[in-house]
């Protein structure tokens, strides 16, 4: 990998960042809101932006980076394949919790669903999201497609993916900030009361969080080598494989050849005497 050390920072760094916005915003439910509950009031809501944080956007962040490190460059590319598309169905699943929370909370408070620019996008990116899924799991990782399919559209997976991902950032961003301005009534959100200060900076972390896993995803030199790149370089071509045995016999000392110059040095050694 070029630069390694440059993308073991910002893997690093970006992994950090997100690992503390799951720590902030469990801490903004928790003190600053009423907790986490299942009895359709806010502390039920409370999972909506919990949920969302851990798994829409941390561990699709990671999902999405997850063949680019260098250390998982040694396991099968079906592996790989199965570790994206796990990580992926469980933040489906875990956004999936979140939006049942949201409309239990709407509709027991008698609010109106589906209103605000938020939730059209947020609703949008969780269907993109669970056809992103199918298609995915139905064109690489099940052996039903044919290669020149997979191929042309790997482009689009790709480009779908990070596209989603944004629109998620986005939606977390005009999520928090709409939850706020309905929320704090004294003080309002414009006096930058400790809620309003502490959630924005929540705000900043998952917009950094975001744009680090895209330019670490969009760097064409951080990109998984071919397969058959890696069995070259691991040693593993066939052709290599193969070719090592031939290899090996002809370093290998040959016993007729050591015989006959043993005799050679015994006849040498017997005229020199006489």
């Amino acid at each position: 990998m070029e630069n390694y050390k440059h993308f073991l920072v910002l893997l690093i760094f970006a992994f950090a960042v997100g690992f503390v916005s799951v720590v902030l915003v469990l801490r903004w439910v928790l003190s600053f809101r009423e907790g986490l509950g299942w009895d359709g009031g806010p502390t039920e809501f409370n999972w909506h932006p919990v949920l969302v944080v851990i798994g829409f956007i941390f561990l699709q962040g990671i999902a999405i980076v997850v063949y680019r490190l260098p250390w998982t460059w040694k396991c099968s590319k079906l592996m790989m394949k199965m570790i994206h598309a796990g990580l992926n169905t469980l933040a489906l699943v875990l956004a999936a919790v979140s939006l049942v929370a949201v409309f239990d909370f709407h509709n027991a408070a008698d609010l109106p669903n589906m209103y605000s620019l938020h939730s059209w996008v947020g609703l949008a990116a969780v269907i993109l999201y669970s056809l992103q899924i199918v298609l995915g799991v139905g064109v690489y990782l099940l052996p039903i497609s044919p290669a020149y399919l997979r191929a042309a559209l790997m482009p689009i997976h790709v480009y779908s993916g990070l596209f989603i991902f944004t629109c998620v950032i986005a939606t977390a961003l005009m999520g928090i900030t709409e939850k706020l301005i309905f929320s704090l009534k004294d003080p309002k959100y414009k006096d930058s009361p400790p809620e309003a200060v502490f959630v924005n900076v929540l705000g900043v972390l998952i917009a950094v969080f975001g744009g680090l896993i895209l330019w670490i995803a969009t760097r064409p030199s951080w990109r998984r080598p071919s397969e058959e790149h890696l069995r070259r370089v691991q040693g593993r071509d066939p052709e290599l494989e193969s070719s090592k045995p031939a290899a090996a016999m002809s370093d290998r000392p040959d016993p007729e050849a050591s015989k006959d110059a043993r005799r050679r040095g015994k006849t040498e050694e017997s005229g020199g005497a006489a």
